[in-house]
């Protein structure tokens, strides 16, 4: 078969990008990542992905261009393209709570904690908008501890998120919440079942490269990288 020139355009401190890296990681699927400076507006970025989002993922294979932007489609494209390990789940109704899950974190958690603490603490800073609200820091991380309660009743219930087995819910909720924690945001003496599972996901091989992350002016939490946190 002919090789795969593989290329992953993605933002290190971006949820998003995480998913794609930790996916890309656990298929070991090897790939030239590419940092982007979205903020920016990067013209070359922008002819990849109209929307100017992070993560794209560019396939290069005898000649043919494949370009797949965001996360969801790449993280579909890859099940698509390279089903083992299967990462949706063994059966449709685990497939089903695996997407509700994904959603759940891409769009509630993000929304009602991201968009606030990493607004405020991260894209404030890229962008030099000005110091941070601290009422909407507060706003966050009101919503960070219900969040992360419910993650606790799942995993009081579940091995992993989705149910016995890893998939891309994990991923997606370790993505969102190493973010955070790169910037010491996440309370893991109140969640213990949380702080357990997220030790396993740190253990894994996937996720190695995410915890080497670091960004000029943004240094991480003392922890962050400690793997018996």
């Amino acid at each position: 078969m002919p090789a795969v020139e593989r290329t992953l355009y993605h933002f290190p401190l971006d949820p998003a990008s995480r998913q794609a890296r930790l996916a890309l990681g656990e298929k070991r699927l090897p790939f030239e990542p590419v940092v982007v400076r979205y903020w920016e507006q990067p013209a070359e970025f922008g002819q990849l992905n109209p929307s100017g989002l992070t993560p794209v993922l560019l396939e290069i294979e005898a000649g043919r261009r494949t370009v797949v932007c965001e996360v969801r489609p790449i993280l579909e494209y890859l099940e698509e393209a390279h089903p083992q390990p299967e990462l949706l789940g063994a059966d449709l109704a685990q497939r089903a709570e695996t997407r509700r899950l994904m959603q759940w974190f891409d769009r509630k958690f993000d929304a009602e904690v991201g968009s606030y603490l990493l607004h405020e603490k991260l894209e404030k800073r890229l962008t030099k908008m000005g110091a941070p609200d601290l009422g909407a820091m507060r706003l966050g991380r009101e919503a960070l501890r219900t969040h992360l309660g419910y993650v606790e009743t799942l995993l009081g219930e579940r091995d992993w998120l989705a149910g016995r087995r890893l998939t891309l819910a994990d991923f997606a909720a370790a993505a969102h919440i190493s973010v955070l924690d790169y910037f010491g945001d996440i309370p893991w003496r109140e969640i213990p079942a949380a702080k357990t599972w997220y030790m396993k996901l740190k253990s894994r091989p996937c996720f190695r490269p995410l915890l080497a992350d670091r960004w000029p002016g943004l240094a991480p939490a003392a922890h962050y990288d400690d793997l018996d946190f």
